[in-house]
């Protein structure tokens, strides 16, 4: 564990410094063979916002704000209901729900399903909900947003600041729901994130430099072969 973990960590985060998004999908589950879900959730999210915050501060004139406020009332209502699920339901369900989970949003990305007609803003109340409910789940909300925004908005990096501003947002909430029911009074939490931090911001710096060479849809490929791998593998893992 103590050379995988660097090494999942590094990968995760140059993903998220490319794209703006997709750390917790590729960290959650290969993490989650090594340590108990209930514990890599919050150390993920404490890691993920840290990463919002450092790319929302460099990039916050691009942050489409308007396309955030429809998402977030409904993603407040998720995130409450998430916490709740992963207090009490046991390791098989849960690591089998984000494995398929990744799958299908792997898939999606391989196969270019994406529609180049702008969707309704009424689709933000299923994003949302679903967003936050999976964020605090499995601490991967990420794909609902995606999905959504994605077909909102157009430009490659303005695309990916919206990212960071709407996880640094939904993030904090995850955050704070987390503390109120202890999920981040572990013992070693505050450790394994302080000792994780030079590793994200090395990753997150390689991959901000790769950004500016990719195109939007080979980023989203890339994104996919790896979710692809980490949904399979976390299956075997659930039910070996």
């Amino acid at each position: 564990m103590l050379i995988a973990a660097p090494l999942i960590l590094s990968l995760a985060y140059f993903i998220r410094g490319i794209s703006g998004f997709g750390s917790g999908l590729i960290a959650v589950p290969l993490l989650a063979h090594f340590l108990p879900l209930q514990f890599v959730v919050p150390f993920v999210l404490l890691l993920d916002f840290t990463a919002s915050v450092v790319m929302g501060r460099q990039s916050r004139s691009q942050v489409d704000w308007a396309e955030i406020r429809p998402l977030l009332p409904f993603s407040l209502i998720g995130v409450g209901l998430g916490v709740a699920l992963l207090i009490q339901l046991p390791k098989e369900p849960l690591l089998t729900g984000l494995g398929v989970f990744v799958i299908i949003f792997g898939l999606r990305n391989l196969l270019d399903l994406h529609g180049d007609k702008p969707v309704s803003r009424w689709w933000a109340a299923p994003a949302g909900l679903t967003g936050g409910t999976v964020g605090a789940l499995f601490g991967t909300g990420g794909p609902p947003y995606i999905i959504y925004l994605t077909h909102r908005i157009r430009d490659k990096s303005r695309l990916r600041a919206t990212f960071s501003g709407l996880f640094m947002i939904d993030g904090g909430v995850r955050l704070l729901t987390f503390l109120l029911t202890g999920l981040l009074l572990q013992p070693d939490l505050f450790l394994a994130y302080v000792g994780a931090l030079p590793i994200m911001a090395i990753a997150l710096n390689v991959g901000h430099r790769v950004h500016v060479g990719l195109s939007h849809t080979q980023m989203l490929k890339l994104i996919g072969v790896l979710l692809l791998g980490s949904g399979l593998s976390l299956l075997w893992s659930a039910w070996a």
